[in-house]
């Protein structure tokens, strides 16, 4: 540890040290209490970092540790000496009880090893914040603290490993339970998009949702609606966890402002051309006021900046849990991320996109959040006459389809369509052309407020197509009406 601190005042205890080691030359088996987190360098004495050191690599390889054998090792080494001598594992071995709680000593060696690490890290932060360094400002050291502060957070964690059956079957009716008394029977955070929430039954935590789509198709539109009815449903819920309230949208193409205004927009039915260039009546500059206020305490927050990495992504994300709460991420869009350091020297793109796709899982699972993370389809969309994304049009898709639990596609035909108008052909009659016009038209107007939602891959539900209201002068998605399900018009 490079501070001038003596390390004789560091937290330790080099007697629950003695009594572990004691009590596992005494009886290997206690070694298995510990093994599966307690390493060497935990151990606060270096005398008792190499015993250790191993203690465990004979019980690994299947021999006994005990006095004889460890001091045969040592002998054999020409260290016999450095650990103390023959003496100092006698000593070890008679320091143990048959009282001797190896688990308790283990967690606190661990924990006494924790505070060190603290310690150390607080020097770390105190010495790269001295530093002038122009390749690390400021916010990138906040970034660098909080993410080993966080690390080290995730090390103190020691209660994984193996769950029984039994305790995952109460779990698993306890979710069942939830999803049962909820209104609407979903079993995660609602969309507001009701025939969507019917096929998946609502946003669940710790799955990675890929939303892709090619230019144009809505994408964004849609995981900007599905971010605001998430916050809104969120902001009138009484029942929610206050830690579980709030939406993250890391908006890596578009800024802040052009968010909230496409969300004002949606909101108030005002056309964002009309708020872009200031062509309000007074009435409509009232509503739209409104709506400011009206949104202002709706706990959705935007991160707008360019070319974040899997790792800045996560520190924000652990950082708003912390201090505002979090249950929905949206990241727009996945190729936009950057890799770490390491990744992209190696040049390969593929490569890169993998590791973003499982930390982006991976952040799923340790927030026990739904993350929807934006794609893009590659051109092969385009040279086909049947426009319908499938699984093999993500671009560089073997990791993202593997790591995602649900991939849902948006489309639009409506597009296609449009970029369809008939020519008439040499010797075509105009009544022939006249009537393939009027066929283009009649496909235009039955597609115009529809857009499809095609779910390619649900680990946990069923794949198939959902239709959804689709308004372009709000960029807005929303339930689909049909008129067969209309009140009957009077009069």
């Amino acid at each position: 540890m490079d501070n001038n601190i003596d390390p004789s005042l560091l937290p330790q205890n080099l007697e629950a040290e003695q009594a572990l080691l004691g009590a596992i030359l005494v009886n290997n088996k206690a070694f298995e209490k510990v093994s599966e987190y307690l390493r060497p360098f935990h151990f606060a004495d270096s005398i008792h970092v190499k015993i250790f050191e191993v203690i465990s690599k004979l019980i690994q390889r299947g021999h006994i540790a005990d006095v004889i054998t460890l001091k045969n090792y040592f002998e054999q080494e020409g260290t016999l000496n450095e650990v103390g001598g023959h003496k100092y594992l006698i000593k070890l071995a008679d320091s143990a009880s048959p009282l001797t709680n190896v688990e308790y000593y283990g967690q606190f060696i661990y924990d006494k090893y924790l505070r060190r690490e603290l310690i150390a890290t607080g020097y770390e932060i105190v010495n790269s914040a001295m530093k002038e360094d122009v390749d690390a400002d400021a916010n990138s050291q906040i970034e660098m603290a909080e993410k080993r502060l966080f690390e080290l957070s995730n090390q103190g964690d020691i209660q994984g490993g193996f769950v029984s059956f039994g305790d995952a079957l109460t779990t698993s009716l306890s979710l069942i339970e939830q999803a049962y008394q909820k209104e609407g029977k979903l079993s995660g955070l609602p969309t507001g998009l009701d025939a969507l929430d019917n096929k998946t039954g609502g946003l669940n935590n710790s799955d990675l949702i890929i939303l892709a789509g090619r230019p144009a198709m809505g994408k964004t539109a849609l995981a900007t609606n599905i971010a605001y009815n998430v916050a809104e449903f969120m902001g009138r819920d009484k029942n929610l966890d206050d830690k579980s309230r709030g939406v993250a949208f890391f908006s890596l193409e578009m800024s802040a402002d052009q968010l909230a205004s496409r969300i004002l927009s949606t909101v108030t039915q005002t056309p964002s051309h009309k708020m872009r260039t200031g062509e309000l009546d007074e009435s409509e500059f009232i509503r739209i006021a409104a709506g400011v206020r009206e949104l202002e305490s709706i706990p959705l927050y935007i991160d707008d900046s360019p070319g974040v990495n899997i790792n800045t992504i996560r520190t924000r994300a652990r950082r708003l849990k912390r201090n505002k709460g979090l249950g929905l991420i949206v990241i727009d869009y996945i190729q936009l991320i950057s890799g770490t350091g390491s990744k992209r020297s190696e040049g390969n793109r593929v490569q890169e996109l993998s590791e973003i796709s499982r930390g982006l899982k991976m952040l799923a699972k340790e927030l026990n959040i739904p993350v929807i993370a934006l794609s893009q389809l590659s051109r092969g969309v385009e040279q086909r006459d049947d426009k319908r994304p499938i699984m093999s049009d993500l671009r560089e898709s073997g990791s993202i389809e593997q790591d995602a639990d649900i991939v849902m596609f948006v489309f639009r035909e409506n597009y296609y369509i449009k970029n369809e108008e008939p020519k008439q052909h040499a010797g075509e009659t105009p009544e022939h052309f006249q009537n393939r016009m009027e066929e283009w038209e009649t496909r235009i107007r039955q597609t115009e407020n529809i857009g499809e939602v095609i779910i390619g891959k649900q680990r946990h539900g069923p794949t198939g197509t959902v239709q959804l209201f689709w308004n372009g002068e709000f960029t807005q998605f929303g339930n689909l009406v049909r008129e067969e399900n209309l009140p009957d018009q009077i009069g």
